[in-house]
């Protein structure tokens, strides 16, 4: 038999970093293709459409990471003070709080006088971690790491939206508003694509989220950009 211990690799691991990373490079991709969509529909020049991918990026870079390290931030804050918190109650109330722990463990289908046991055991251990992870639900993979998920959203927003403007450079004016059309459809069943094989989800539904809701998006700035725009 074997000495050596099993460790799994889960892909919940890299909930942190992948949920941003595909929000900003779908953020990146759809905004920044329906903006320049939007903008090719209304006749502008091609230094116009320049100049808008390039602001695009840069300030839904910026933005995207400012958005995520607020909101992670404030989720972190909202982890601490439930850790202060909870180190409080473990202190001053001990044994309310090993009462409360053997209740989880009873409700999770253990026999009471087991559920004490292991209430004891893992108090006596590490009381604070055992109360964060199975009263509150924060384990060290679950924890907010706001830098982390501001890189990698900021950094997904570039990897994205850089693809529609390319597409400037690579195709003719007469074609642009369709050409950059297909290519975005293409980037998102490729972010589709590689979101779901990164987090084991199944390819096709979440393939098809991605490319329904950025045509529709693109669809929504066309026609806005037909109906309202003029060339001055």
């Amino acid at each position: 038999m074997p000495n050596s211990i099993h460790a799994e690799k889960h892909l919940s691991d890299r909930n942190n970093w992948l949920r941003a990373a595909v929000l900003g490079a779908n953020d990146g991709l759809i905004s920044t293709a329906s903006l320049l969509v939007g903008i090719a529909a209304a006749n502008q020049s091609h230094e116009s459409l320049l100049l808008t991918g390039f602001a695009s990026l840069t300030a839904g870079a910026l933005s995207m990471a400012a958005g995520e390290y607020i909101s992670v931030s404030s989720q972190a804050d909202t982890e601490k003070a439930d850790l202060k918190k909870e180190q409080y109650e473990l202190h001053h109330n001990p044994e309310r709080e090993l009462l409360e722990l053997t209740r989880i463990y009873e409700k999770r289908g253990l026999e009471p006088e087991l559920a004490q046991q292991v209430a004891k055991a893992l108090t006596e251990h590490n009381a604070l971690e055992t109360h964060a992870r199975d009263e509150i639900g924060i384990t060290e993979v679950s924890q907010a790491n706001p830098l982390q998920a501001a890189i990698a959203s900021a950094l997904a927003f570039i990897a994205g939206g850089v693809l529609p403007v390319i597409g400037i450079f690579l195709f003719p004016a007469d074609t642009l508003v369709y050409s950059l059309a297909v290519l975005t459809v293409v980037g998102l069943m490729i972010l589709g694509v590689v979101s779901a094989r990164l987090g084991g989800a199944p390819v096709v539904p979440a393939t098809a989220r991605v490319v329904t809701w950025g045509v529709l998006a693109m669809i929504a700035t066309s026609i806005i950009g037909n109906l309202f725009g003029v060339s001055v």
